[in-house]
């Protein structure tokens, strides 16, 4: 019998929580992946529990600067399938299997295996660094890998539905001499691809979420603006809309 979401999402957060409670904990690491953790989570909308509540602080904590990161990792959680040639019946199911599978082996590694703090991977963290890594004449450069599963399907929908919004600065100011308003900004924008997958583009302040505040003065007039924040929003599973900002 295939379970709904709904329903499936609860034996989801009591594994996460019987594997924190049972099993010993190194002091710099969970005993799962977090970021299997934060995918999870976010699908069903953060329910209320102590493996998710610490998902979200990593969530969030990956986008406090310096320096902003991919909230969800996806790479870095091994979900123990290769590409599958046909779909799933269902996508609930899908979440499921691709972490609470029977395997003897164990999961597979989850891609990429090369050291994370190998200088490539590093230098794309730092958002300064956006004019070298996204040079004007290319929209877009990927950051990191993908997932190590096929979540090309609408199940997965919600990965893809993350954004974050680093407003590196945005100033208004009135011109001292001639009384002109000066205003420049430097917004970048992280997405996910198909599989996973983030990247940095360059964006502007008026792509920004309405849910986004701090501009709200922005174009108007000239009062006097000065604002860096780092905003991440997203749909869960079912299509409810969640948001968080940090401001600094």
């Amino acid at each position: 019998m295939r379970l709904p979401i709904k329903k499936t999402l609860p034996s989801i957060i009591t594994a996460l929580t019987v594997a924190t409670t049972s099993l010993p904990m190194p002091a710099s690491a969970q005993t799962y992946p977090i970021d299997c953790a934060i995918l999870l989570c976010l699908s069903g909308g953060w329910p209320a529990s102590v493996p998710c509540a610490r998902a979200r602080a990593e969530f969030i904590r990956r986008i406090t600067p310096w320096p902003v990161e991919p909230p969800l990792q996806i790479w870095r959680c091994p979900m123990g399938a290769s590409f599958e040639t046909a779909p799933a019946a269902n996508g609930a199911d899908r979440i499921f299997e691709a972490f609470f599978q029977n395997n003897s082996t164990g999961p597979r590694q989850s891609f990429p295996t090369r050291d994370a703090a190998d200088p490539i991977a590093a230098a794309w963290r730092t958002p300064e660094a956006l004019d070298y890594l996204v040079p004007a004449d290319q929209a877009l450069r990927l950051a990191q890998d993908r997932a190590d599963i096929d979540i090309s399907g609408p199940e997965f929908n919600f990965v893809r539905s993350i954004r974050v919004f680093n407003v590196q600065y945005a100033r208004q100011h009135e011109s001292g001499r001639d009384g002109d308003c000066n205003r420049s900004a430097t917004v970048v924008l992280g997405t996910y691809g198909i599989q996973g997958d983030f990247a940095w583009q360059r964006s502007s302040i008026t792509a920004l979420p309405k849910a986004h505040v701090g501009l709200e003065r922005w174009g108007q007039n000239c009062p006097s603006v000065y604002h860096r924040s780092v905003f991440v929003d997203w749909r869960d599973n079912e299509g409810n809309y969640g948001f968080e900002q940090v401001n600094y």
